[in-house]
């Protein structure tokens, strides 16, 4: 009679600890999950960091009021349309024509990275900015701002400009839409371009 109570008994005890044991693992694996939860990335939720609209090779020309006065050229041009300020993103590089009411180009401008705020006409050109204008002056700066409706460039970077018989730099531009009328803030010097020297005969090309 007392074996067969140990005997019960001795069961009871091992299944006692076995179920402890199940509960003990599975508690480790809970916790294991859990902190596998908690240490994923949250999906990126926010709508203005997709663009709405991507083309790839573009070369157009956009009108304002009617005419045509830009053509666009560039390998990637991303729209982002739910921004509290949509822009057009060109972050592979730009190449910009500007005409006059008769079709007539009036600048060429080169850059790296460029992001045009459609809403209120504004260009911002970074990187290499390059420009050229009809008299055949170059300028070249790291930052340049384009502001469509008031008609008016301007840049607060060092800014170049090589014209026909010297070269002018300084800090800080402003100009007209051409860039046939324009200032250099604070000058840093002019140097005489010398008959013998070297031209600088690189165009401005898309």
């Amino acid at each position: 009679m007392n074996r067969k109570t140990n005997t019960s008994h001795s069961l009871n005890t091992l299944s006692v600890r076995i179920i402890s044991i199940c509960l003990f693992i599975q508690g480790l694996l809970l916790f294991s999950c859990s902190n596998d939860k908690k240490g994923m990335a949250p999906a990126v939720t926010d709508p203005t960091a997709v663009p709405t609209m991507t083309s790839t090779g573009i070369s157009t020309l956009i009108s304002d009021s009617g005419k045509i006065r830009y053509k666009i050229i560039s390998e990637k041009w991303d729209i982002y349309s739910n921004e509290k300020v949509s822009k057009w993103a060109f972050e592979k590089g730009v190449y910009l024509e500007r005409y006059d009411n008769f079709m007539n180009i009036e600048a060429k401008v080169k850059a790296d990275t460029a992001y045009y705020y459609d809403k209120i006409k504004l260009w911002d050109l970074r990187g290499h900015v390059n420009i050229l204008n009809m008299q055949g002056e170059k300028f070249n700066t790291e930052q340049l701002f384009w502001d469509q409706a008031k008609e008016k460039v301007y840049s607060d970077k060092f800014i170049r400009i090589q014209q026909i018989d010297k070269i002018l730099t300084g800090y800080g531009f402003n100009s007209n839409q051409q860039f046939t009328d324009y200032i250099i803030h604070n000058t840093a010097g002019i140097f005489p371009i010398e008959d013998t020297a070297p031209q600088d005969t690189t165009a401005v090309q898309p």
